[in-house]
């Protein structure tokens, strides 16, 4: 049997899937060697690999397709192409249903003109999009890991100057933790060229 995955998307959402013309369809068809039917009245879409034996890219094209249906535009979901992937935060399982809650949530993740996410974004290395009642994020895994932690901070109440404060000391360390790795490379690398025995050293 072969594969096949279906996505559903919000109805608003699947003409930015489709893509004037056709052309996000065709292009995530063919970025990812894949065949996607759309039902637009249920709002299903279902990828089928052309060839059986790229599963793997199958699975980049269900990604990139739950990303577009959480907000992210396709040019960002692209980013799925490599090694980025992935995840979403449902709102709805630290405040329930209500929407007032939602809202104001939103708002704070958000912020005025879009400053607090733009802000996690920029500090984590990754792409946020916060849509209906989820907040999906694309990144690699530490660097997602680092930004559901702020925004599950700030959905607790803390203050964006406290999440931003951690950010930048969890970027300082790691700045400081690749230069420390930088010079222990360089250190080994120059003790093995002194010690090689095709090294020749001489004084006068």
């Amino acid at each position: 049997m072969s594969f096949q995955q279906a996505v559903k998307v919000p109805n608003d959402r699947i003409g930015v899937i489709i893509g004037k013309d056709g052309r996000i369809k065709n292009e995530i068809e063919t970025k990812c060697n894949v065949l996607i039917r759309i039902d637009s009245e249920s709002g299903s879409v279902i990828i089928s690999p052309r060839d059986p034996s790229q599963i793997e890219q199958a699975f980049k094209a269900v990604e990139i397709i739950s990303a577009i249906s959480r907000g992210f535009s396709p040019e960002r979901s692209y980013r799925l192409l490599g090694e980025d992937v992935l995840q979403v935060v449902d709102l709805n399982e630290y405040v329930g249903r209500s929407q007032n809650q939602i809202t104001r949530l939103k708002g704070r993740l958000i912020g005025e003109r879009g400053k607090s996410r733009k802000t996690i974004e920029d500090l984590t290395n990754t792409a946020i999009s916060i849509y209906g009642h989820t907040v999906a994020i694309i990144g690699n895994f530490e660097d997602i890991k680092l930004a559901s932690d702020a925004i599950l901070h700030l959905v607790r109440g803390r203050s964006h100057k406290m999440v931003y404060n951690l950010l930048q000391e969890k970027r300082r360390r790691d700045k400081i933790d690749r230069l420390y790795l930088w010079e222990e490379s360089n250190l080994q690398h120059n003790n093995s060229t002194v010690n090689s025995p095709n090294s020749i050293q001489s004084r006068e």
